[in-house]
């Protein structure tokens, strides 16, 4: 009977039943093995705090955790919990960058999930020093239109730079196959390419259209015309407005192109693959002008008649 109990109590205590619900455990910087064995222990990864102590002694092990965040589970086994420990934190924070977001709003994002002020992640990317060759050293310090949109996992450890870096290498890989060259083609520079890129991802929901939308943009440069880019003056303003005005239409800002003629200084989002390939691959169309007609589609024209007659039909819907 009482080997029947004894065998029983080793079993629970040293081969427990492991949960399949994962739990975050923060080991904080200077905890000590019997404060880590506590809070193990309250969260029942660990059926026991003096057995995990112990054990920690035992193997030489009490200084070998490292602070940090964990997913573990409970009913681990004791020698699972001082591996992972040992190796470091293995929580993964998902973080979701849409298209078409600026590098403020990428800020707010990131810091939403790994839980650092947005100006840090702001001050990294404004640093200067990173390795992007397609941006020109007079814009070094502004990596608005390479923060590249995407699904990554981190470590919640992940510093502000480290995610900098990681998204702009993921630019780099994205784009590493495109024809760059095609930009010369068009007459403007590859950075260049990535600011077209940036107002289409502004303006076209649909992908069918971001070519159409390109083919645009270039029209227009070509004839030396103002590009009239609601998104560029959007840019311009402190914050968002659902309806500009015209006194908005009338912001004294470098990237108001109903004002400037030409290209803004700088992309004003990150744009998606789809936009970035339209900027390279314009269609081959003769459209000067485009209307949104609801649902995210667009009715575009080289008549400018035309398009007045379209935009009082659509507003007077």
């Amino acid at each position: 009977m009482l080997v029947s109990v004894f065998a029983a109590l080793f079993v629970h205590y040293f081969y427990p039943s492991r949960g399949d619900e994962p739990i975050t455990v923060v080991i904080e910087e200077g905890e000590s093995a019997a404060q880590i064995a506590a809070k193990l222990h309250e969260r029942e990864v660990v059926t026991s705090a003096t057995i995990f102590r112990m054990l920690a002694w035992l193997q030489g092990r009490q200084g070998d955790f490292k602070p940090g965040h964990y997913v573990l589970y409970t009913g681990m086994h004791y020698g699972e919990v001082f591996a992972i420990l040992e190796a470091g934190p293995n929580y993964q924070a998902k973080v979701t960058i849409p298209e078409g977001f600026t590098v403020a709003q990428t800020a707010e994002k990131v810091a939403q999930v790994l839980m650092f002020p947005a100006e840090d992640f702001i001050a990294a990317a404004a640093s200067g020093d990173y390795d992007m060759d397609i941006i020109p050293a007079e814009n070094g310090d502004n990596l608005e239109g390479f923060l590249f949109p995407k699904t990554y996992e981190m470590s919640v450890e992940t510093s502000p730079r480290q995610v900098v870096e990681m998204l702009l290498n993921q630019f780099k890989a994205e784009t590493s196959n495109l024809e760059w060259q095609r930009a010369a083609e068009l007459g403007i520079s590859p950075y260049q390419a990535v600011i077209v890129a940036s107002l289409i991802e502004r303006e076209a929901i649909l992908d069918e259209e971001r070519p159409l939308v390109a083919a645009v943009i270039y029209n227009r440069l070509r004839m030396d015309m103002l590009l009239q880019i609601d998104a560029t003056v959007q840019y311009a303003l402190p914050e968002w407005k659902d309806v500009l005005t015209y006194e908005d239409l009338e912001i004294p800002s470098p990237y108001n192109t109903y004002l400037n003629k030409g290209l803004p200084p700088a992309p004003i989002c990150s744009p998606g693959l789809e936009s970035i390939q339209a900027a390279l691959y314009p269609a081959d169309v003769d459209y000067l002008y485009y209307v949104a007609t609801g649902e995210g589609g667009h009715f575009f024209t080289s008549d400018y008649n035309e398009f007045l007659r379209v935009k009082e039909e659509v507003q007077g819907r």
